[in-house]
């Protein structure tokens, strides 16, 4: 794997476009509920239409019982309808935590000398996702920390040798990254790798709270090199991005505006939304003290909003609970619109072969996770809940991705699609890798699934696939 180095700190433009109008969005916050108002909002949302600026921020002051629960039911409406009741499942691959940051709420800051560093050899990366593979997982996120170790070029290479792994009948279908911000050239370099989603944390959006948390100096001090990094990521022809902010920061009604406003800039300017939304708490880290860097505490009724209010305002973009949050946080979040998690993960640096199944190592990981099950133990309780768990890939390789999704998504008809693949990856986890109890319950869901479907031609091809994949080597059968 080749070790290029990362541009310099001098060549880091400051081009871009702030749309992160403080000002103005203190003003909307404070501004009262106006309950006519928001029921015409929800009203706009029932109909899949993406909120503007001030439409959020009166749904986020509406703090009445009666209207919370109404921003809910629609939340859960517009699940169904633009998802179905479809859940994607994903891993993330830690692949090094050398990092020249020093994040203060992260446990891989430079200046924490009680984490353990490593960089994952070929070997090593090749071993880990070997065992991913014999669990029956088919997506992955690959992290790395901000580092000339990782340059685009070697994030390419990992990507590339993660493709070439096989176990048996299953690989790894695609490849998603969290990374540094790159340059356009690098993002043309790690798109040539053929990557899905590029994933960049604003962490925060609020200036003041960016640059207490990020030391001046170092890379992640510039806010506006990384605000602008979805823009040239797209403009670079990675037209699938994530976006996300760390909660806790600062106040959580100022960075869910924020998380919109960066939806809406994006829609504008390039016609294309993220692909994603990520709206982590903090957790404990190895050397990081809690309160002082969680100033705004995000309470669990405060978070089931946060989830609801985003599904309202960007209904066509994929919601992610990752696995920092207890399974129970996990189960409820799932109602209100989320359509992405993670499972059967670890995060520790070589983490899924080395690993303790009951125990963290802080020293080695990034953060404390909240939700350590096995991945066949989260799917068997999706199934009991009433849930499709997928991991299609389809869409990024039939070319469904930016501008050509959101015209499927926003609509609502990418579900339409989406669900035979979902059944399909289903059956493919059933048939090589499920436990007997997982199994059972998953076959329940895959008949009443497949009665659902009106009788024609896409039935029948639906057939056709789930019983050559039960009854052949036969894998990958996508619509």
């Amino acid at each position: 794997m080749s070790t290029l180095a990362l541009p310099d700190m001098n060549q880091l433009s400051e081009s871009g476009v702030d749309f992160v109008d403080e000002p103005y969005f203190e003003n909307l916050l404070k501004r009262k509920t106006d309950p006519g108002r928001i029921r015409e909002i929800i009203a706009k949302a029932k109909n899949k239409e993406a909120l503007e600026v001030e439409e959020t921020a009166a749904l986020l002051n509406a703090d009445e019982p009666e209207l919370i629960e109404q921003i809910f039911d629609t939340a859960r409406q517009l699940k169904k309808d633009v998802y179905g009741n479809r859940i994607v499942l994903f891993a993330p691959i830690y692949v090094g935590n050398y990092c020249v940051n020093d994040c203060r709420y992260c446990g891989f800051r430079r200046s924490n000398r009680d984490s353990v560093r490593r960089t994952l050899t070929t070997r090593e990366l090749r071993g880990q996702i070997e065992n991913l593979l014999k669990n029956g997982h088919k997506r992955l996120i690959a992290v790395f920390g901000e580092h000339r170790n990782y340059s685009p070029e070697y994030i390419a290479d990992c990507v590339n040798e993660i493709y070439s792994v096989h176990v048996g009948n299953n690989s790894i279908r695609r490849v998603n990254i969290n990374a540094a911000p790159l340059s356009h050239e690098g993002y043309r370099i790690v798109k040539e790798a053929g990557i899905g989603t590029y994933q960049v944390f604003q962490e925060t959006y609020h200036h003041t709270t960016y640059a207490r948390m990020h030391p001046k100096g170092t890379r992640k001090s510039n806010f506006m090199w990384r605000l602008d990094s979805p823009a040239r990521a797209i403009e670079s022809g990675c037209d699938d991005v994530g976006l996300g902010a760390l909660f806790g920061l600062a106040g959580w009604k100022f960075e869910a505006l924020s998380l919109v406003a960066h939806a809406i800039h994006l829609m504008q300017h390039y016609r294309v939304g993220p692909h994603t939304i990520s709206f982590p708490r903090i957790r404990p880290a190895s050397g990081v003290t809690i309160k002082e860097v969680a100033e705004h505490d995000v309470k669990d009724d405060e978070f089931l909003r946060l989830i609801a209010i985003l599904r309202l305002s960007v209904p066509y973009t994929g919601l992610i609970v990752t696995a920092r949050e207890p399974a129970v946080i996990r189960k409820t979040a799932l109602g209100f619109g989320v359509s992405q998690i993670d499972a059967g993960t670890r995060i520790e640096i070589g983490g899924y072969t080395e690993a303790d199944a009951q125990t963290q190592a802080l020293e080695k990981e990034q953060f404390e996770l909240g939700d350590i099950r096995p991945l066949d133990e989260v799917i068997r309780q999706l199934l009991n809940d009433g849930y499709i768990p997928s991991f299609c890939t389809a869409c990024y390789r039939l070319g469904r991705t930016g501008e050509v999704f959101m015209e499927y998504a926003i609509p609502g008809f990418i579900q339409n699609m989406c669900t035979p693949n979902a059944l399909t990856t289903l059956q493919e986890y059933l048939t090589d890798f499920a436990s007997p109890e997982t199994k059972a319950a998953g076959e329940k869901i895959l008949k009443q699934e497949f009665d659902k479907i009106p009788e024609g031609k896409r039935k029948f091809e639906i057939l056709d696939r789930i019983e050559r994949i039960r009854n052949t080597d036969e894998r990958d059968l996508y619509f």
